[in-house]
Formats: structure tokens, sequence, C-alpha cells
């Protein structure tokens, strides 16, 4: 079963820790929201509170198949700022492990060395923060095991992205269909 930490942080893009959280949940995934901060509830960038399953401590890292990290300007810097994250981001990085970012949370990825050589994406206006990455202008990249997106309006296609990844492409467009989810 694949197993993915989903990080909170507070000021998070909602949009994009909720879409995905329930669309990997369907494809069967275990998914778990982890706070990084020191307390289950997690404010969004909207005002959203989140209840988090765990929160970091509580996390136990070898049992993760993947680190995702959703956007959020503020979010994004303060997931960039905890040292435990980044020793877990390298950790993942140097296991062959996947790591996904989205909106402007690539620049967590590109601030620890993660994306040189590799291609990636962001929200525009924090190219300049993906250090070492090939900035592409897709609304989704995967290169290798890193993945990485444009903002909230792709968290959908991101999320199918991923299960597409882990799961394959039929069973990405088979819950597609299910969701409703429309081709592009």
């Amino acid at each position: 079963m694949t197993r993915i930490a989903i990080h909170l942080a507070n000021g998070f893009e909602e949009m994009e820790a909720i879409v995905p959280a329930d669309v990997w949940r369907r494809a069967g995934f275990q998914v778990e929201l982890v706070s990084i901060t020191n307390d289950l509830q997690v404010s969004g960038s909207h005002d959203i509170n989140v209840l988090a399953d765990k929160t970091f401590e509580q996390a136990d890292y070898t049992k993760f198949d993947m680190i995702y990290l959703p956007g959020g300007v503020t979010g994004a810097n303060n997931l960039d700022n905890h040292e435990g994250l980044e020793k877990q981001l390298k950790i993942f990085a140097e296991s062959d492990k996947v790591l996904g970012a989205i909106c402007a949370a690539p620049l967590v990825l590109g601030h620890k060395n993660l994306l040189k050589g590799k291609k990636a994406t962001c929200f525009p206006g924090f190219e300049d923060e993906l250090l070492g990455a090939e900035v592409m202008g897709e609304s989704i990249v995967t290169d290798g095991k890193i993945i990485t997106g444009k903002g909230a309006g792709v968290a959908m296609q991101f999320a199918l992205t991923v299960v597409a990844y882990f799961r394959g492409q039929k069973v990405a467009d088979e819950l597609a269909a299910k969701m409703q989810v429309e081709k592009a």
C-alpha cells in the first residue's frame, strides 16, 4: 500500500492539501496529514482550520513512500524553516523515495538543493527559488522521483498524476471517471 505524508504548516493552501488527500484515499493510499506545528489544528491561508492526523514528532517516516508539500506562500516558508522536515526530505531523496510539492512549496526542495539537475515547475514568480532546476512551464512536472505542480488550480491533476505514478494510468483514469473529472 502506498503511504503519503501531507505536511501542513500554518498558511498552507487548503485546496492543495485537501484535494490530494481525498483523491489519494479514494485510490486506496494511506494518507496522513502531518502538522509541523505543535498542535494538530493547522490554519490554512484562507482561514480554514484543518485537524491533522499527527504532529511531525508522531509521524513514522520509515513507513512513508512519499512526502508531499502543499503550497501557500506562508505555508511554504514555514515548511522551509522546519529543520526536522529538512532532514526527512534529504533522507527521502537519498533513499530514492518520492518527493512532491505544489505552488510555492517547490521552493523548499530548491532551497535544500534537491532539484539540482531536475525539471520542475512552481507558481509563477517563484522560479528563482528552484535552485539548480530546469524550470518548466507545464502545470505538472515529473522528473524521476520528484513531482511538482503550479498551484491550487491543478491540485486535482496533481493528485491524479501521483495516482498514475504509483498505480498506473489506467487506475488514475478510472478514478477520474468515477469523480467526473473531465480530461483537459
